[in-house]
């Protein structure tokens, strides 16, 4: 198997219980399956890891089908689905979930195979696969998708890149739900790239715009946001949501910046790929 397939398959398995140890990504999960999902329900979920999602829809549905391309896991998840309430409404699928379909026809599908920037995972090809082989063997309208749809914006900023005296201009990554104090601010996030998953959309992710400047200082990075909204609470009309951690990517040089001014920034990938596919042309205007 060549690198490209096995980017964002078989992510190793310790990085899949750090998962299980994120609050922000299991209790919006939990949350938005156990408001979408209704007894009775049929589901899939397409990248299932430890089997936790399916889990939490099991709890509901009389069925979860669970596909899973990493023997690894595979095998990790019905060990751990076995010992749990309702595990056996679960079947483990090992397949590649650009290539499943389901027996039968489904009510709900989830897919978490996400990253910041929808780099590194195959969530829309994964999607966009799945959409094609359901309708051309069930027709009809689709499942409902978990999550609904992805926010994607991006934001000028300031970022030592000093590792204990040692400088290193290196993407980073930052949680979300904790604040960093190194990091400043200097524009608005701007958002470039929204969707919704039961529409149509492209693989490549392609943006050129403006890039507002509110404060001085010395730009030398641009903070990547992904935003996923998972459901919506049908009497407040409040989104269950889940940011990816934050991608903070170094800029080739360093700009000096003054409120007012205008960031022209341009760029172009293919979802799924390596982080160094994202290659943003910034300049001043």
């Amino acid at each position: 198997m060549d690198g490209k397939n096995e980017l964002g398959q078989f992510i190793p398995l310790h990085y899949h219980h750090n998962m299980l140890l994120d609050p922000a990504r299991m209790g919006g999960f939990k949350t938005a399956i156990t408001q979408i999902v209704q007894e009775g329900n049929v589901v899939v979920e397409l990248g299932g890891g430890t089997g936790v999602l399916s889990f939490f829809a099991a709890q509901k549905a009389k069925k979860v089908y669970c596909v899973e391309y990493n023997p690894e896991l595979v095998a990790e998840a019905r060990r751990i689905l076995a010992g749990n309430n309702n595990g056996e409404r679960v079947e483990l699928i090992h397949a590649d979930a650009c290539t499943f379909t389901p027996p039968e026809p489904i009510d709900v599908v989830i897919c978490e195979m996400l990253h910041v920037g929808l780099l590194r995972e195959k969530q829309l090809e994964v999607i966009d696969a799945f959409k094609r082989n359901y309708q051309a063997k069930h027709g009809g309208k689709l499942p409902i998708f978990i999550p609904f749809a992805t926010l994607q914006a991006i934001q000028p900023v300031n970022h030592p890149f000093d590792f204990h005296g040692y400088k290193a201009r290196v993407p980073m990554f930052n949680d979300p739900a904790v604040e960093n104090p190194d990091l400043t601010p200097l524009g608005d996030p701007v958002l470039f790239h929204q969707f919704m998953y039961d529409e149509p959309f492209g693989l490549d992710i392609a943006w050129r715009g403006s890039v507002p400047i509110n404060k001085k200082g010395t730009l030398n990075a641009l903070r990547v946001i992904t935003k996923n909204l998972l459901s919506v609470e049908p009497k407040t009309n409040v989104t269950a949501d889940w940011h990816n951690q934050y991608l903070i990517f170094p800029l080739e040089k360093e700009i000096f910046v003054e409120a007012g001014d205008m960031l022209e920034v341009e760029f172009a990938y293919a979802s799924g790929a390596e982080l160094a596919a994202f290659t943003p042309k910034i300049s001043l205007k």
